[in-house]
C-alpha cells in the first residue's frame, strides 16, 4: 500500500511513509470493510462516516510537517486511524468527535495498539479544544464549507492547520501557517470528505468564518 498508493503518487515524507507503514488500517475497521483495508478509498465505518483513503491521510500528514515535539488537535477523529498515525509523528495528539460510539471505538483500538499519546473526546470540535490549545498542527478530518475561526485562533505561532474546506462535493485540502496575525493559504488537492457538523459546520449558526 504504501509503496504503489502512496509514496508513488508523491508522498515523500520519511517519517510519514514510516508511520503508514506501522500503523494497520485493518486494525480500525470492522468486517467486511476489513477485507478491503489496503484499498486506496474510504471507507464505511458506521454511523454515516467513513475511514478516509490512505493517500489522504499521508498527504494530509506531510502537509502538516508534523514534528516529533509538536502538539496536534484532530477534529473529527472517526476510527481513530488518522490520530494513531498523527501520534506516531507527534509528541501528543488531541482528538475530538461528535459521535459518542466512534469516540468509544477509536479509545478502545487505541489502547489495544498502544498508543499513550494520543486522547478522544466527545464534544463540537468545530470550536475546537481551548483548554490545551495553542497547537502546532490543526488537522480537520471532515469538511467545512469555511475554515472554522476558532482553530485558526488556537494556532501557535508558526503553526498549521491543514484540512478540507469547500462545497459539499468540491473541496480542496488546504495548508494555513500561522504567522503573527497573518495566516498564509496554500491550496492542494481536491477531496471529498463528510460533512463537518456543529457551530461551524454544516447548518452550524457560528460567528462568520475565515
Amino acid at each position: 500500500m504504501v509503496r504503489e498508493q502512496i509514496a508513488a503518487r508523491g508522498v515523500k515524507n520519511a517519517r510519514v511513509l514510516q508511520a503508514m507503514r506501522k500503523v494497520p488500517r485493518e486494525h480500525f475497521l470492522d468486517m467486511p470493510a476489513r477485507e478491503r483495508a489496503y484499498e486506496d478509498r474510504p471507507l464505511p465505518i458506521g454511523h454515516g462516516q467513513t475511514i478516509s483513503q490512505p493517500y489522504v491521510v499521508a498527504r494530509m500528514a506531510e502537509l502538516a510537517e508534523v514534528q516529533p515535539f509538536d502538539r496536534v488537535l484532530e477534529v473529527g477523529a472517526g476510527s481513530g486511524y488518522q490520530t494513531a498515525i498523527l501520534a506516531e509523528l507527534a509528541r501528543e495528539v488531541w482528538a475530538v468527535d461528535v459521535i459518542p460510539e466512534l469516540v468509544a471505538h477509536a479509545t478502545r483500538k487505541l489502547a489495544d495498539l498502544g498508543v499513550t499519546n494520543a486522547r478522544v473526546e466527545c464534544f463540537d470540535g468545530s470550536n475546537g479544544w481551548p483548554e490545551h490549545a495553542p497547537y502546532d498542527v490543526i488537522v480537520l478530518s471532515a469538511g467545512a464549507p469555511k475554515v472554522p475561526v476558532l482553530l485558526l485562533s488556537q494556532l501557535a505561532e508558526g503553526g498549521r492547520f491543514v484540512g478540507p474546506v469547500g462545497a459539499r462535493d468540491n473541496q480542496r485540502l488546504l495548508r494555513i501557517t500561522r504567522r503573527g496575525d497573518v495566516f498564509d493559504t496554500e491550496y492542494d488537492i481536491p477531496v471529498r470528505f463528510v460533512d463537518l457538523t456543529g457551530r461551524y459546520g454544516w447548518g452550524g449558526r457560528g460567528p462568520a468564518q475565515a
